[in-house]
């Protein structure tokens, strides 16, 4: 989501933004925050954030930052055929909350950390490394009580 936003911050400094995203892809260079190994289609989390980014966009003091990436993902669909992934919208998000730039990683890897140590403690308990595609062997009858009943 860094480079996603330094990616912005620049084809916002020039002039013609479509020309900008047209040259870097013609270069056989990456258009960060887009593409994503599972979702084929816009990401859902991205599909949300836009809307956020352009409500934000609204109120903040530097509006631009919805057109200029709404305007990027329909050069790179139209060019490229792939979609935003969640980090090409976090990107502007964070920079109008007035993040700095070199805290959008570490503000990701916070998100993710309750995910980490719950996949090292699984593995340490049966020594097992935790794959995304990891098929599930554990029991499929669960009981469930209602929250209105607990």
């Amino acid at each position: 989501n860094q480079r996603a936003m330094e990616m912005l911050l620049e084809i916002a400094k020039g002039g013609n933004r479509k020309a900008h995203v047209t040259t870097t892809l013609e270069a056989r260079k990456r258009i960060m925050g887009f593409g994503h190994r599972v979702y084929k289609t816009m990401d859902p989390r991205a599909a949300y954030l836009k809307d956020v980014v352009c409500e934000m966009d609204e109120e903040a003091e530097d509006p631009r930052w919805c057109s200029l990436a709404l305007e990027t993902v329909e050069t790179v669909g139209a060019k490229k055929g792939i979609y935003p992934n969640v980090d090409f919208f976090t990107a502007p998000l964070l920079y109008t909350l007035g993040i700095p730039l070199d805290l959008f990683t570490p503000i990701f890897a916070i998100s993710r950390i309750a995910g980490w140590i719950a996949h090292v403690l699984e593995q340490y308990d049966d020594n097992r490394l935790i794959r995304p595609k990891s098929r599930y062997v554990g029991p499929t009858e669960r009981s469930y009580t209602p929250i209105a009943e607990r």
